[in-house]
């Protein structure tokens, strides 16, 4: 999902004299290939418990692999894009570490690369920082196409709660462009495919959130330097607000028609995603510590100021007020 980097003290130098550190240990390969089974076995289960509400069976469990399968492979292109870009750059990385969670709606929180060393130069830290959500939507977006045009349209249930997905303004231009205006009433139906292509999607744009040491932090920190301390601080207090303004937004319109208990509590709680992206922003900003290591130059190439810029705006693109929500039957 993200790079994270360790010890603020420690220069260019000490990078290039221990070249020997880019080796990948035994044990590390070992951690992190049991972690991408274990979370392929999370996304299987999920998506086969989420279509046939019995993921035990064999025949049954195996019908999660339209879901599984594609997702690992945004979340594997997207991480492998950070490893290589580090590699390249030679910096010390490990391999990606997966986090499997075999509850819905995904079965993994992503996977993350732990660095020792800061990322010295600019233009090391845009090609890192970059490379993870670009190698990801060279893979999310044709997932998202293909699933989307084999996915029908279909009216609404009226007896049974529906899981709405986030609309971003990228995906809502490629509904419109597969599917043409929807009927009142009626909504796409996500093949399992299609939910995966949109799942790679989400993951890249809460690792695009420009703050801290996300893919977006290490981006913006890459074009702006030490204003971006600024910047951070501003992303990560505005994610209070926003969670606030999400839950009213959905969860008000709910109360004024008459829902109460569970129906009402579902209708407010997309407002918990934004605010539980605000309390870990705001642990890994510690206070008085920097929201991101510093580098020990000021120059970004004009390519890679075009690419900064490019990804930033994928952020725009890619963002979701709400993430996944649930409306309850009859509402």
């Amino acid at each position: 999902m993200s790079v994270r980097t360790r010890g603020l003290e420690v220069g260019m130098n000490d990078v290039a004299e221990n070249v020997t550190d880019i080796a990948i240990s035994r044990r590390q390969l070992a951690i992190a290939l049991g972690l991408f089974c274990a979370t392929f076995v999370a996304t299987t289960f999920v998506a086969a418990d989420r279509t046939t509400g019995n993921p035990l069976v064999t025949g049954i469990w195996l019908s999660g692999f339209s879901y599984s399968v594609p997702l690992m492979a945004i979340l594997l292109a997207h991480e492998l894009g950070h490893f290589i870009a580090a590699r390249l750059h030679r910096v010390p990385a490990s391999p990606p570490f997966f986090v499997p969670m075999p509850v819905q709606p995904l079965g993994t929180m992503g996977a993350v690369i732990l660095m020792r060393e800061r990322i010295a130069r600019r233009d090391a830290l845009l090609d890192i920082g970059a490379a993870g959500p670009l190698a990801g939507m060279v893979i999310a977006l044709p997932v998202l196409i293909y699933g989307m045009a084999h996915s029908p349209v279909e009216p609404l249930p009226a007896s049974a709660d529906s899981w709405i997905e986030g609309r971003s303004l990228l995906y809502l231009g490629l509904l419109y462009a597969l599917k043409g205006p929807i009927p009142a009433g009626q909504d796409i139906m996500l093949t399992p495919t299609a939910f995966a292509g949109w799942a790679g999607l989400l993951v890249t744009m809460i690792n695009l959130i420009p703050a801290a040491q996300l893919d977006g932090g290490h981006v913006a920190y890459a074009l702006f330097g030490p204003r971006q301390e600024r910047y951070s601080r501003a992303v990560r207090q505005l994610l209070l607000p926003l969670a606030i303004g999400v839950a009213l937004a959905y969860g008000l319109p709910a109360l004024f028609a008459g829902a109460r208990g569970d129906a009402l509590w579902t209708s407010f709680a997309p407002g918990a995603q934004w605010l539980t992206w605000w309390f870990v922003l705001r642990i890994m900003s510690r206070r008085g510590r920097p929201e991101h290591p510093p580098t020990d130059d000021d120059t970004l190439s004009p390519v890679r100021r075009t690419v900064a810029i490019g990804t930033l705006l994928l952020f725009v693109l890619l963002f979701m007020p709400a993430w996944l929500r649930v409306v309850p039957a009859g509402m």
